[in-house]
């Protein structure tokens, strides 16, 4: 066909790669989503994200759940807010963090889907 070629023994469909190129999410967003995804990466900071899933806590209590010090799980919600995944708020000298929006929650259920699966 003359929209082929062949290329290592495999047949190269233009008409199909030019279609897909055109759709392909720009270099810059796959590197974001990339960012995010190492974020996701760490077991405490999935911790942590399924810890707010549930409740709004201050970072005594989180470290108490996971058995873990404070400044470790300070270091891990750093880390979190600056990829926007969880938000806090000031109580007197409190601090209460929670997810920062429902699409953290998403993100966290249809990982869960994907792995049950397997």
């Amino acid at each position: 066909m003359e929209n082929e070629i062949t290329q290592d023994q495999n047949i190269i469909r233009l008409d199909v790669v030019e279609q897909v190129r055109k759709k392909l999410m720009d270099e810059d967003k796959i590197i974001d989503l990339a960012e995010l995804f190492k974020v996701f990466a760490d077991s405490t900071r999935m911790k942590i994200i399924c810890i707010l899933k549930e409740k709004e806590l201050c970072v005594g209590e989180i470290a108490f759940i996971i058995n873990s010090t404070q400044s470790a799980v300070s270091h891990q919600l750093r880390v979190l807010k600056q990829a926007k995944l969880v938000k806090y708020r000031k109580e007197g000298k409190v601090v209460y963090y929670s997810l920062d929006d429902e699409h953290v929650d998403e993100i966290v259920k249809k990982g869960t889907e994907h792995i049950e699966e397997i």
